[in-house]
C-alpha cells in the first residue's frame, strides 16, 4: 500500500477536524419521473434555446427530455431499432444555443459482430415534437456517446462502443473509438476517424479542457486502464497514464472522470466495470511518472454512474457515485458524495440518496441558475430521474 493509501485509511472519516471549515452538503430530492423502463443515459443542455438546462434521457425505447423548468416529459424519437436504446448526446455545436442530439442504440453486449446503431437527429420546428433520425455508420456494441470539441469551430462527435468487433470475453480486436465529422448537410456521409483501438471494454470516458487550450481531451477507461487522449491537426496522442496490470489484480476502470484539487488535477475511477472500488489516482506532471492510487470505498454494489465537480464551493472538486445494485436485488442502492481536505489527503463521504435510486447514470448541472450545481440521476431497478437540489448554504 502506497503512504497515500495508508494516510487516507488512517485519517478516514473519523478525522473530523480536517473538515471542520468545510459545508455539509444538503440536497433535496425532487422525482420527475417514476415510469422510466432503464434509464441507461442521460445528457444535460438547452434544447430549445430559452437559456435553460434540459434534461435528456436514453431510455429502453425512447429518447425523451424534460423542459425546464416544468420537467414536462418531451418524445424526441422512439422505437429506432429491434432492441434497446443506450446513450445520447447533447450539446450546442453551432453557436445558436440550441443542442444537436446524437443518439446510440440496437443495445446487444452479448453481439459482438451486429449489434449497436448511431444516429443523428434532425430537429423540426417545434422542438417538442419528435425529431428525423439519419443513420450514420457504427461499430458493434455502441455503448457511449459525446460531442467534443476538436478545434475553435469543430466539435466531432465521440462513439465508444464496450467491445472490439468479433470479441469473445473481453479478449480480441482492441475496441475501435471513433470520431465522426458533422457535414453541412447532416444527410450526407460523415467521415470517421480512428481515436482509439487497443483498449478492450472500454465502458466510460470523460472530456475535459484546459484552461486556454482550443480543443477538449479525452480520458478513456478500459480492461487494460484509464488512456489519455490529445487531438493533434491530423490524429490523437495516447499516453496509458495507469496500467492495472503493474502493481495489483487486474482490475480495468469501468466509469471514469478528471477532476481538480486547486492547481492539481485527479482522476476518480470506478473499478473494474461494474465495480465496487472508488479510486482515485494523481494525475503526475509528466508521462513517465507513476499515478498514485487510492482506494476511497471497495464497497460499492455495481458501480454505474460517476462525476467531479465542485458542488460545495470549496475551490477543489468532489466526487459523485451512484450504484445500482443490479445482479444483487436484495442490495441497498444509492448515490454518495465524497468530500477531499484541501490536499487531497484525507476524503469524507455523505449520502446523496439511500436506497431510493439504483442509479444507472447520473450528471451534475445548475439548472436553476444559482450558481450551485445539481446532480440528475436515473434509476434502472427503481424506474426513476430525480434531481437533487443543491441546498448546501
Amino acid at each position: 500500500m502506497n503512504a497515500l493509501s495508508t494516510l487516507a485509511l488512517l485519517l478516514g472519516t473519523s478525522c473530523l477536524s480536517t473538515f471542520a471549515q468545510d459545508k455539509t452538503p444538503v440536497f433535496k430530492a425532487q422525482e420527475i419521473d417514476n415510469q422510466i423502463q432503464i434509464g441507461y443515459g442521460l445528457a444535460i443542455a438547452d434544447v430549445q434555446g430559452d437559456g435553460k438546462p434540459d434534461i435528456l434521457l436514453a431510455d429502453k425505447t425512447a429518447f425523451v427530455w424534460y423542459e425546464n423548468p416544468s420537467w414536462k416529459k418531451h418524445v424526441i424519437a422512439e422505437n429506432l431499432t429491434a432492441k434497446d436504446n443506450v446513450c445520447i448526446a447533447a450539446r450546442d455545436i453551432d453557436g445558436d444555443g440550441k443542442c444537436e442530439i446524437a443518439v446510440g442504440a440496437e443495445w446487444n453486449p452479448s453481439d459482438t459482430v451486429n449489434s449497436g446503431a448511431v444516429f443523428y437527429l434532425i430537429p423540426p420546428a417545434d422542438r417538442t415534437q419528435k425529431w428525423e433520425p439519419v443513420k450514420l455508420t457504427h461499430e458493434p456494441t455502441t455503448h457511449r456517446m459525446k460531442w467534443v470539441k476538436r478545434s475553435p469551430d469543430r466539435y466531432d462527435l465521440l462513439v465508444v462502443p464496450l467491445h472490439g468487433r468479433g470479441n469473445k470475453n473481453g479478449e480480441g480486436e482492441g475496441v475501435k473509438v471513433l470520431a465522426y465529422q458533422k457535414p453541412a448537410d447532416p444527410k450526407a456521409e460523415w467521415k470517421t476517424e480512428l481515436v482509439s483501438g487497443d483498449l478492450h471494454m472500454t465502458h466510460n470516458f470523460d472530456v475535459v479542457q484546459y484552461p486556454g487550450e482550443p480543443f477538449e481531451r479525452l480520458r478513456l477507461g478500459g480492461k487494460e486502464g484509464i488512456e489519455w487522449l490529445t487531438p493533434s491537426d491530423t490524429d490523437w496522442k495516447k499516453v496509458h497514464r495507469v496500467k492495472h496490470e503493474a502493481g495489483g489484480p487486474l482490475k480495468g476502470a469501468g466509469e471514469v472522470r478528471e477532476g481538480k484539487l486547486g492547481t492539481s488535477t485527479f482522476v476518480a475511477s470506478i473499478e473494474p466495470m461494474h465495480g465496487t472500488d472508488l479510486a482515485v489516482y494523481s494525475v503526475p506532471a509528466t508521462g513517465d511518472a507513476a499515478p498514485v492510487r487510492t482506494a476511497l470505498t471497495t464497497t460499492l454494489d455495481d458501480g454505474h454512474a460517476l462525476a467531479c465537480a465542485d458542488l460545495l464551493g470549496l475551490g477543489r472538486n468532489q466526487i459523485v457515485a451512484g450504484w445500482r445494485a443490479n445482479a444483487n436485488k436484495l442490495a441497498r442502492v444509492g448515490i454518495k458524495m465524497w468530500v477531499p481536505d484541501a490536499t487531497g489527503s484525507a476524503w469524507k463521504d455523505y449520502s446523496i440518496d439511500d436506497n431510493q435510486m439504483a442509479c444507472e447514470d447520473l450528471a451534475v448541472a445548475d439548472l436553476d441558475g444559482d450558481k450551485k450545481p445539481d446532480i440528475i440521476a436515473a434509476g434502472r431497478r427503481t424506474k426513476n430521474v430525480k434531481i437533487y437540489w443543491n441546498e448546501t448554504p
